[in-house]
């Protein structure tokens, strides 16, 4: 276990994207739900090749534009079919019409059959894993204010683009990555680490948050200020404990307080399983102020 890193901790809504009537339904449902009830973040997967799902761009822009005060990001962008240079104008936009409240989550793309089957660049992991150095590097030139900026990388060039515009607010690179190459650039040179706890279990998490540390000290950097963001999943239920956050409110604010206190994760971004809009109003009313209690106390 690694430890707290003492940052305050948030929580946000993974809502499924998919296209049909219903599902659509319950998106908005759930959507209201998150910005009237005081979430923090809303985080839409980006997968273009699932045909059941909307595209990630267009909805997200659909959300701010339907929200207040909710901030949004990608959770996480596919790279290979998002060239970074757009991603980075294309996020800017979005943070200026909203006025400052979105992030961007940035992803290697793990579906590599899939991505070649669009149209995409076929690439090895360690090529993705390049992809994803030089594709941070570019987006922080896009967003440098700068007349005219230049990079020549194995995956990626600009030859004198001007960029623009520029995001309204200091906008964050959060990273979905898992290898300890990434993680370790993650430290050097984003702003936070977006894993899914399917993907890396509260057992994992110590081992990634140090690799994650080592970069950040080899660069000079305070580890505590990059964000851990964890996408959970799982029901709110009255009854007895059926696993990891499957049960009732208490388990959910233990769990999550302990993954805080022990675990160094900071925030929490909820797809309920059941989808139920009602999963989301007690995430929001009864787990969510719950734990920001707790680990007040504990702190103190």
């Amino acid at each position: 276990m690694t430890g707290d890193y003492g940052r305050e901790v948030a929580f946000g809504l993974f809502p499924s994207p998919q296209a049909d009537p219903e599902s659509q339904r319950t998106l908005w449902a759930q959507v209201s739900t998150a910005d009237r009830a005081g979430l923090d973040y809303i985080g839409i997967q980006d997968h273009p090749y699932q045909r059941r799902h909307m595209d990630t761009w267009m909805l997200m822009a659909t959300v701010l534009a339907r929200t207040e005060r909710v901030r949004v990001f990608p959770d996480v962008a596919n790279l290979p079919l998002r060239p970074p240079a757009v991603l980075a104008t294309s996020a800017a936009s979005l943070d200026v019409l909203s006025g400052g409240r979105f992030e961007l989550g940035l992803g290697a793309g793990g579906s590599r059959e899939a991505v070649d089957a669009m149209g995409g660049p076929r690439r090895s992991p360690r090529e993705a894993a390049d992809a994803l150095v030089e594709a941070v590097e570019i987006i922080r030139l896009m967003w440098s204010g700068e007349r005219s900026v230049r990079f020549s990388g194995d995956h990626y060039r600009l030859t004198g683009v001007k960029p623009g515009p520029l995001p309204v607010h200091d906008m964050d690179i959060w990273l979905g990555v898992l290898g300890p190459r990434l993680l370790r650039e993650l430290g050097r040179k984003a702003d936070g680490w977006v894993p899914s706890s399917g993907f890396a279990g509260p057992d994992q998490l110590a081992d990634k948050h140090a690799r994650i540390d080592e970069g950040a000290a080899e660069a000079g950097r305070d580890p505590a200020s990059i964000r851990r963001v964890y996408n959970v999943f799982g029901n709110i239920t009255d009854g007895a404990s059926s696993g990891f956050l499957n049960g009732p409110v208490d388990q959910w604010v233990d769990q999550l307080t302990e993954l805080v206190l022990e675990y160094g994760m900071d925030t929490f971004v909820y797809g309920p399983q059941e989808g139920s809009v009602a999963q989301v109003e007690r995430f929001a009313a009864e787990v969510a102020p719950a734990v920001r209690a707790m680990v007040r106390d504990e702190r103190s």
